[in-house]
This record gives structure tokens, C-alpha cells and sequence, in this order.
């Protein structure tokens, strides 16, 4: 098999990557390790940057999200009963979308498949070769056969535990972590969210996020040590220490209800560097990991989406190398303010193991200058809403 471009990884950045490409004429190959049913069963993130927004848009997948999904001009921060409003529109002149990363995969698929663009689902033993060559080949076993694609370029887009960050040499890689001491225990339930702005909430308890999926579908999470586990939370527990870390009219105002899905996710900071080796690109998880906090996870996805897919249309369209010679360096510039961003939330909203009294002190002051300062309320709804591409 032959393509332009081999894209490992099915998720939302390979999907989204392939769409565009064929939209420009550039011929690709997807290849995903586990099953369609699977990667649409992921409970990911909910909030799409406007500069996503457009993206989805000019891909020609967002119809559905125009619909159905619902733009957000602001935020609440709060610290026990002390709330600060980032109001977005007012500041930046623009907002986010909450439409969920499952919602903007079936639309990519549905696509996709409109496309005719060849995919295959569950994938083994991936194998990325002759990446200093003129073609490169991928090499696959699918339904016990294996398989090879040549290709002139490949996209690794399959994620932190995938093979395409491990094909770089060890010696040509750099990886930058902090692993945070807790996780976010989250709670999906048919419920009408209790606020109609997603409220960030810092308390003695430690941190919580009231957010949504839409009008009828809530997406709770509270910060717990990474000891516990699922089967520990109730559904009453979950409720009842959630209530605890909420603002008190929040908390008043709170519909409970029978979970659909409960799950712990770990929190990490992680980056690799370089994002090229050869013929060799990655995107996505693949090479950056971020807090959920700052709601930049697969919205990084998508800025590294954007300087990728134009980068390769410029050289397979007009031979042109600039684009690809410049993508891990630019890449990588918003992957870093976006990893500030995310740590810079991360350290304000939660409560830290063996803390003192100065850190809780100094959560407050920061919230405080939040209240007092446009300047800083700004410098928080730029970042939030998204850096430029």
C-alpha cells in the first residue's frame, strides 16, 4: 500500500490531520491500535478554543459542533465562597465552545468515512522505518496479516504509550516531566449543570470543576490522592464531598444523580522535544501532556494539527521545505506557553501534599489580585481562550 502521508493513531489529532490533508488533495493512510467502538467511548476533554473552533470549521467538520454545541463567554474561579468572573468576550473579544473531544471524534470519522479515506482499527506490532530514506515504509500486522505502507512522510499521532516518540533515537530525544501527587476523580451524569460557566473551585478540601457536556449532561471532578481508586467513591460520597469544595450557592443549587461514568485521571506535565526526526512528525499526546486545568490538552492537539498539515501540503503541494524544516520549532513555542498556562492553573487551583500555610495563603492573594485586576483577569482569558496559531 502507498499514500502520501501514514498517520499513526486514530484518535482526534490523526483524524483531524488525515481531514485536512485530503481536503488538499494529499492522500493518507490511518492506523489505529484499538477499535472505532473504543476511541468513541473515551470521556475526554469539553472545551474547544475558538482558534479550534475555526480550524474544525475550515476542515469542513463543524456543522454539528455549530449546532449543538455551546459557546461560553466566561469562567468562575473561586476560593471557598470568594468568586472571580474571566469574563472572555469582554476581554478578548472571543469565547470557547463546550462540545465534547467524543462529540468532535464521531464528526471527524463520519467524514472520514464520506472520504472513502482508507483506516484501519486494531492495529498491531507497528514498525516505522527509513525515515532518512526518500520513502519511508510502515510496517503493521492487522486481522494477522502483516501489512506494510510506503509512504513520503508519517504522522505520529498515536499518543504518550504509542511506538512513533519511541522511534526517535533515545539519544536525539528530550523529555521534560513533573508528575503531579494527585488525580482528578470525575463524574458524568444526566443532570442539568449546576451554573451555566464552568465554575474552578479552590477550597481547604482541595479542588473541584463544575462542567458540562451540554444542557442535560454534567461533567463533575474533585482532586484526590492517586491511592484511591474508583470502586473508594459512591456516587453519594462523590456528591456530598463535591458539595463540601463548592462555592455555597453553587453547592445549593446542585441537581445530584446516578453516575454514567466514573474514572480517575492521573495529572502530568510532559513534553518531548524534538517533534521531528526524518521524515518523521509528531502531534498530539504523542509529545506533550498537559493538566486537564487549563483545558489545553486536545487543543494543543489541534494548533500542532494546524502547523503540521500546513507545513506538509506546502511541501507535497509546491516542494517547498520552510514548513517542515520550521514545524517542531514552532510547535513546540505554543506547546510551551500552553504547558505555563496549564501549570500556572494547576498551581493556583489545588491543594499540595505537606503544604504550609504561606501556599494557601498565597492561592488566596493570587485570586485576590485576580478580583483587583483587569490586567491579570486578561492575561488569564488570553491564554484560556487560546493563544494565536
Amino acid at each position: 500500500m502507498k499514500c502520501q502521508v501514514a498517520i499513526v493513531g486514530g484518535g482526534p489529532a490523526g483524524l483531524l490531520l488525515s481531514q485536512i490533508l485530503n481536503n488538499a488533495g494529499v492522500d493518507t493512510v490511518v492506523l489505529e491500535r484499538t477499535s472505532r467502538q473504543h476511541v468513541l467511548s473515551r470521556i475526554r476533554a469539553g472545551i474547544v478554543e475558538w482558534g479550534a473552533v475555526e480550524l474544525l470549521r475550515a476542515a469542513g467538520v463543524g456543522a454539528r459542533m455549530d449546532a449543538e454545541g455551546i459557546p461560553h463567554d466566561g469562567c468562575v474561579l473561586s476560593d471557598n465562597d470568594l468568586q472571580v468572573r474571566i469574563d472572555f468576550e469582554a476581554l478578548t473579544g472571543r469565547r470557547v465552545m463546550v462540545y465534547g473531544q467524543t462529540e468532535i471524534t464521531a464528526d471527524l470519522y463520519a467524514a472520514q468515512d464520506r472520504a472513502g479515506t482508507p483506516f484501519f482499527h486494531g492495529v498491531e506490532d507497528v514498525e516505522i522505518a527509513d525515515l532518512d530514506q526518500a520513502l519511508s515504509k510502515v510496517h503493521f500486522t492487522h486481522e494477522g496479516e502483516r501489512r506494510t505502507i510506503t509512504c513520503q512522510y508519517v504522522a505520529g499521532c498515536d499518543g504518550f504509550h504509542g511506538v512513533s516518540r519511541r522511534t526517535i533515537p533515545d539519544e536525539k530525544r528530550r523529555a521534560f516531566e513533573r508528575v503531579y501527587p494527585f488525580g482528578w476523580l470525575g463524574l458524568l451524569s444526566r443532570t442539568p449543570p449546576v451554573h451555566d460557566e464552568l465554575i474552578y473551585a479552590n477550597s481547604d478540601r482541595g479542588f473541584a470543576l463544575a462542567s458540562m457536556r451540554n444542557a442535560e449532561l454534567s461533567r463533575y471532578y474533585i482532586q484526590v490522592p492517586l491511592t484511591d481508586k474508583v470502586e473508594d467513591w459512591s456516587d453519594d460520597a462523590f456528591w456530598a464531598e463535591l458539595k463540601r469544595r463548592l462555592p455555597s450557592d453553587a453547592a445549593d443549587n446542585l441537581v445530584t444523580g446516578a453516575s454514567i461514568e466514573k474514572s480517575i485521571a492521573p495529572l502530568r506535565s510532559f513534553v518531548s522535544e524534538p517533534l521531528r526526526w526524518g521524515n518523521l512528525f509528531l502531534a498530539g499526546d504523542a509529545t506533550h501532556i498537559v493538566p486537564p486545568t487549563g483545558a489545553k490538552g486536545l487543543n494543543l492537539a489541534a494548533s500542532d494539527v494546524f502547523y503540521l498539515s500546513s507545513a506538509l501540503i506546502e511541501k507535497l503541494k509546491s516542494d517547498s521545505n520552510a514548513g517542515i524544516d520550521a514545524y517542531s520549532e514552532r510547535a513546540l513555542a505554543r506547546i510551551w506557553k500552553a504547558m505555563r498556562f496549564s501549570w500556572q492553573m494547576t498551581t493556583l487551583l489545588h491543594r499540595f501534599d505537606d503544604e504550609d500555610s504561606f501556599a494557601a495563603a498565597m492561592r488566596r492573594a493570587s485570586l485576590a489580585h485576580l478580583a483587583s485586576s483587569e490586567t491579570a483577569r486578561r492575561d488569564l482569558a488570553e491564554n484560556y481562550i487560546g493563544l494565536p496559531y
